[in-house]
């Protein structure tokens, strides 16, 4: 068989499983960061305070609706001045039960907020990354002042434990919304706005994020893996994607670059090196090297890359990347090419 027709078969494969292996636990309960940390507490706060009062009021509603049920049919007789005293104690003390509720449910919030300001503006120097929301993925730019330390690459965050990360989020399209449970809250990319989100990894791992608000016919697969690194192995890592790609090592890819080159595929994207410059795709100057495809959809492995380029529309109906229909030696060319963009 093939290789094209190996790759339109594994395109047409179930889409749970062909992802299953990305689809890693998001939660809110499983803090990795601090600001997540403070948003926990407080979301363990409602149950805490909710717990108790509801089994009260479902009791009190109970008791008052069986003696409605067991009264006879008597004409109406005003209740006794002791009584009214008692029903009014009854009502005042479970309306300033409420409003005492309440209030704490306000303090909490007021506090939580506070607390997630100043851990923005306080500890090292932070990093800061514009995450750019596209239908369907995401554009990540490191941003540095020094000259030749700026550098772009596509639906993976990376960013060192323990050191704050300002994310300059913006859309080139509609709403979207950056979440990752483990580390912070949602903050939306509104058109024509310019939003921040300060957060911390506090601990090494990967942590899946989201796009948490509707965006179009692929907001399900618009995910992103953010990548808590140590200090050092990040500016290892980060010292590799400056770097432009390596050229081809050998006849084959050699032959999948100027595929690449001369097809489709230079038309939309971007490899640091070579003529490829087009913004319209992800950078794929280091594509190699990253955990998935297509925005958190698929595993970066050779097969589903394969069936990526072949048949995209089978795997994410809508997405904006076209078929190719390539002669399998050509297909074998291209995979190798960018198998060795690392």
């Amino acid at each position: 068989m093939s290789v094209a027709r190996r790759a339109r078969g594994l395109a047409a494969a179930p889409l749970l499983l062909a992802g299953c292996s990305l689809n890693r636990f998001q939660s809110a309960l499983d803090p990795a960061g601090t600001q997540a940390s403070r948003i926990e507490r407080l979301w363990w706060l409602a149950p805490a305070l909710a717990a108790p009062a509801y089994p009260l009021t479902m009791a009190a509603l109970a008791v008052a609706t069986g003696r409605r049920g067991r009264a006879p049919a008597l004409p109406r007789v005003e209740p006794s001045p002791a009584a009214e005293r008692r029903a009014t104690r009854w009502v005042a003390a479970a309306t300033g039960a409420t409003v005492v509720v309440l209030f704490v449910f306000l303090a909490a919030d007021l506090f939580t907020g506070r607390a997630l300001l100043a851990l923005g503006r306080g500890g090292d120097r932070p990093l800061h990354v514009r995450v750019t929301g596209v239908q369907w993925w995401w554009r990540v730019e490191y941003r540095d002042p020094a000259p030749g330390r700026s550098m772009t690459t596509a639906n993976e965050l990376r960013i060192p434990v323990g050191r704050p990360v300002v994310l300059e989020l913006e859309t080139e399209d509609v709403i979207h919304s950056f979440w990752v449970p483990a580390l912070h809250g949602k903050r939306d990319h509104v058109p024509g706005r310019h939003n921040t989100l300060t957060l911390r990894a506090d601990r090494p791992g990967v942590y899946r994020g989201q796009c948490a608000e509707y965006c179009g016919l692929q907001h399900a697969k618009m995910g992103i893996d953010v990548v808590a690194m140590p200090p050092r192995a990040f500016d290892a890592w980060y010292a590799g994607q400056l770097a432009d790609a390596a050229p081809p090592a050998d006849s084959l890819r050699a032959e999948g670059m100027r595929a690449f080159l001369s097809g489709p595929c230079a038309a939309c994207h971007a490899v640091r090196g070579t003529p490829a410059s087009a913004q319209s795709g992800p950078d794929l100057t280091h594509v190699a090297s990253r955990r998935s495809l297509a925005a958190g959809t698929l595993p970066n492995t050779r097969g589903h890359l394969a069936g990526w380029i072949v048949d995209p529309q089978s795997l994410k109906p809508g997405t904006y990347m076209p078929p190719n229909d390539l002669p399998a030696p050509a297909l074998r060319a291209l995979l190798a090419y960018v198998e060795g963009l690392r």
